[in-house]
């Protein structure tokens, strides 16, 4: 429950920052974002956040999102073969696993991964900046 509220609470203050209102809407779609540990699209976000406040507009929705990642307390991922998908920011760093018959999201993280990207830049002359890794995959039988 501290994850959640901590969440809710930097989205809270993000929103503020960027001079937007805390309605009854947005404190539903920020409780659903809090809440997720799969990676909804605006249109799942919408109808959830819908179930805690009828009144929330899909226009919210996307407003709310804008800012939200302009203020970089949500990710936006743009995973191949779909639209965008929200997740909001962890402390860690992790990379995602897409199911391509079943369009489900799996976080994972890897030491060994890590290094050897590090070691390969490092290799070439670069420091790792930033970097996003996503596999798509198909479960075995």
């Amino acid at each position: 429950m501290g994850d959640e509220s901590d969440r809710t609470g930097k989205m809270t203050a993000a929103l503020r920052k960027a001079g937007i209102r805390v309605t009854r809407q947005r404190i539903a779609l920020l409780a659903v974002l809090a809440e997720a540990v799969d990676h909804p699209d605006a249109v799942e976000l919408h109808e959830r956040a819908k179930r805690l406040e009828p009144t929330v507009s899909l226009a919210t929705v996307y407003r709310t999102l804008s800012v939200l990642e302009e203020e970089g307390v949500v990710h936006r991922h743009s995973f191949q073969g779909g639209g965008a998908r929200f997740e909001t920011t962890h402390e860690d760093h992790h990379d995602h696993i897409l199911d391509i018959d079943t369009g489900e999201v799996i976080e994972f993280q890897s030491n060994k991964i890590e290094q050897l990207q590090e070691e390969i830049a490092r290799e070439l002359g670069y420091d790792v900046v930033h970097h996003r890794l996503e596999l798509y995959c198909r479960k075995k039988l």
